[in-house]
């Protein structure tokens, strides 16, 4: 039994005692009180009629008119005469006396007075004994109004101490339902704080949960900023803050093949390597200092170009080499002009100016492209570069994407998509997600399509960047969610699904994705839903409304290719995550290399201490798989994962 019932049986359990005995009470007292009267009332009637019949004369009408004067009042039940030697000379008597009191009432409530008794003379000697007995009618009819006024105020009393009681308990259940909430907010990885209630009792606990609110938060913030240098110290150059050579190549190597990559990556773009000439002259003119100066001002020229999205990349490959990854981009010699024209404005001003400032190579990329036949044209584009001249660039050009969706059919697409939507040209494919001991986690589903009948099947990677540009991803994830419903109904286990953050940012169709799930509330249950970490990032407050909405389906959700806004990871504290996967760059090659270890064992650890688990993606062997088990990560899936 819950305590607010408790204290509300308490509440009427005492208001029921102190009416029965205020009731008893009073009922008792106004009995005798009333029987006393009538008593009283039986001697004054009965003498008042013995001294009136003592002075007149003694024959039977006299006699007879006297008691029946008195009797037709109706106040009386029997008023009889008797003689010394017991012969009754005179009786009225009243059997039965119309009443609004209950039966019920009388027979519970019995008024019983004594009659009232006075001697009749006659001269000298004693005539008779008269009798008075006055009715009870009227002393039930006084107690019985008695008795509706006392439940009548009982009700009111009671109404009045349940709506006293109903604001106290409510006073009280306030700040416990917020302590309540703030509870089940820690076991779901969301750190809240409640205001201190004004009751000491409850102050104090309320006041000791938002103290261990407070360290569980500072000690995540610790351990996040912890992570945080860890990451920079590992991927980041120290002197440019850019991205560094090993974390390059994993990011190349992870949007080349379409499988690894998020939906939302492009699927082509450009690949640029800028070099400075002249290095070691360079740091001889500055010094050591202004060198680093001036790698510093390049390092930020070129993160700005790559903070313009969040799919872009730059990084420092080494003293005075430089890459920028720019996806989506048709004019890759324009770009390559304008790069220039600015870096070569950061040329440092000497005695003997250096002229030759720079060079820029740049190759286009993409989907299935070999990493190191790129690789090997983009630095033959940098030789081209560097004999056309003073601070030239060189841009190698090829296809320029995917040939499944060249820009200029765009509008052939919205056809494609719409004659694939109506004929339900699509289909899932599952992968395995297993658990350190071997068990299956849950199933992956990723999407695929067919863009002609009875033609190939076309990866997620080579059309979604395609429905997004034309706002299609919102029908395009509703017919995934209802095609992952169909085995979630037929068959045993759990399955994830990848949703596009347009989807997520597009009320009209979330809104339809949560009116579809509403209707199988035991398959949310089993339902994985995960966005990409740049689009949780760049819509954060639609996400945070998902995460809600969708958690009170019953769904788990998740963040995938987790792991290149490491540093924004705090604002995610509050929604309640389920899972992180963990993007492929940080998996490929784990096995052999030990910094990316330590950072993955300790944001394993930091996940788990809010109740997250953390799942790698694109594992490639056996030894990739056993070193990130042994890492601490939940669960692995790729191609190496049998």
């Amino acid at each position: 039994m819950s305590l607010f019932r408790q204290l509300w049986l308490a509440v009427i359990l005492v208001t029921l005692t102190s009416f029965i005995g205020s009731f008893a009470v009073s009922m008792q007292s106004t009995r005798s009180y009333l029987e006393q009267q009538l008593h009283r009332k039986n001697i004054d009637s009965a003498n008042s009629l013995a001294l009136s019949i003592s002075q007149l004369s003694k024959d039977p009408t006299t006699i007879g008119l006297q008691i029946t004067a008195l009797f037709d009042s109706g106040q009386y039940e029997t008023i009889s005469i008797t003689s010394p030697d017991g012969t009754v000379v005179a009786e009225r008597a009243q059997d039965r006396v119309d009443t609004t009191v209950p039966g019920w009432f009388v027979d519970l409530f019995p008024i019983q007075a004594e009659a009232g008794r006075a001697q009749i003379s006659d001269s000298w000697m004693q005539f008779g004994v008269v009798k008075v007995v006055s009715h009870t009618h009227l002393a039930h009819q006084a107690l019985w109004e008695q008795t509706e006024a006392l439940i009548i105020w009982f009700l009111m009393a009671g109404a009045l101490s349940g709506l006293i009681g109903m604001l106290i308990l409510h006073r009280i259940k306030r700040p416990l339902a917020a302590m309540v909430g703030q509870a089940e907010a820690i076991t779901e990885r969301r750190f809240l704080t409640i205001s201190e209630p004004r009751i000491p009792e409850l102050r104090s606990i309320a006041r000791a949960i938002n103290d261990l609110v407070r360290r569980l938060h500072n000690r995540f913030i610790e351990e996040t900023s912890r992570l945080e240098a860890l990451h920079k110290q590992i991927h980041h150059d120290p002197v440019t803050g850019l991205a560094n050579r090993d974390y390059f190549m994993s990011h190349l190597r992870s949007i080349l093949p379409g499988e690894e990559s998020a939906p939302g990556d492009a699927q082509s773009g450009i690949l640029l390597i800028i070099r400075l000439n002249n290095l070691a002259e360079i740091n001889r003119k500055l010094g050591h200092t202004g060198t680093n100066n001036l790698l510093c001002q390049i390092g930020s020229l070129l993160g700005n170009v790559a903070s313009e999205t969040s799919d872009r990349l730059a990084a420092r490959l080494n003293g005075s080499d430089f890459v920028l990854i720019i996806p989506n981009i048709d004019n890759a010699g324009q770009f390559a002009s304008q790069l220039t024209l600015e870096l070569t404005a950061l040329s440092p001003q000497t005695d003997g100016e250096i002229a030759d400032f720079c060079h820029i190579g740049a190759i286009r990329y993409q989907h299935g492209d070999k990493t190191d036949e790129l690789l090997a044209n983009a630095d033959t584009a940098l030789a081209t570069a560097e004999r056309q001249g003073i601070n030239a660039w060189h841009v190698i050009t090829g296809q320029s994407g995917n040939s499944l969706m060249p820009a200029a059919n765009i509008g052939d697409w919205r056809h494609i998509f719409n004659d694939a939507l109506n004929e339900d040209r699509f289909k899932l494919v599952f992968h395995p997600v297993i658990d350190p001991a071997g068990a299956q986690l849950h199933q992956e589903a990723a999407i695929r399509l067919q863009a002609q009948r009875d033609g190939d099947w076309l990866a997620a990677s080579d059309f979604i960047a395609i429905a997004a540009r034309l706002n299609l991803t919102g029908p395009v994830d509703l017919n995934v969610i209802r095609h992952a419903l169909e085995p979630l109904q037929s068959q045993a286990g759990e399955l994830a699904v990848n949703l596009s953050i347009e989807t997520i940012s597009d009320w009209g169709f979330r809104n339809k994705l949560a009116q579809l799930l509403s209707q199988y509330p035991q398959l949310c249950r089993r339902l994985w839903l995960e966005v990409p970490e740049y689009g949780a990032f760049r819509e954060l407050e639609a996400f945070r409304d998902f995460c809600r909405t969708f958690k009170e389906l019953g769904c788990r959700i998740g963040i995938e290719h987790f792991g290149h806004h490491f540093r924004e990871f705090q604002k995610l504290t509050d929604l309640g995550l389920d899972y992180l996967k963990i993007d492929a760059s940080f998996v490929r090659g784990i096995n052999q290399k030990k910094n990316n270890q330590r950072f993955l064992k300790g944001l394993c650890g930091l996940a788990h201490s809010i109740g997250i688990i953390v799942i790698a993606v694109a594992v490639q062997n056996e030894a990739e798989q056993k070193t990130l088990i042994r890492l601490g990560l939940d669960g692995v899936t790729g191609p190496g994962v049998k």
